[in-house]
C-alpha cells in the first residue's frame, strides 16, 4: 500500500462532501429531537 500525496489532494473535495453530509444528518437529528421534545412536553404542562 503506497501513499500518493497527489491522489490525496485530489480526494479532498470528496472527503469534504462526506463530512458535510455527516454534519447535515446530525443536524437533522438534533433539530427533529428538539421539535419532538417541544411538541410532546407542551402537552404535559
Amino acid at each position: 500500500m503506497n501513499f500518493n500525496p497527489e491522489r490525496f489532494v485530489e480526494m479532498l473535495p470528496n472527503m469534504g462532501f462526506g463530512m458535510l453530509g455527516i454534519f447535515v444528518v446530525i443536524g437533522a437529528i438534533v433539530v427533529s429531537t428538539y421539535v419532538l421534545n417541544a411538541i410532546f412536553s407542551r402537552n404535559k404542562q
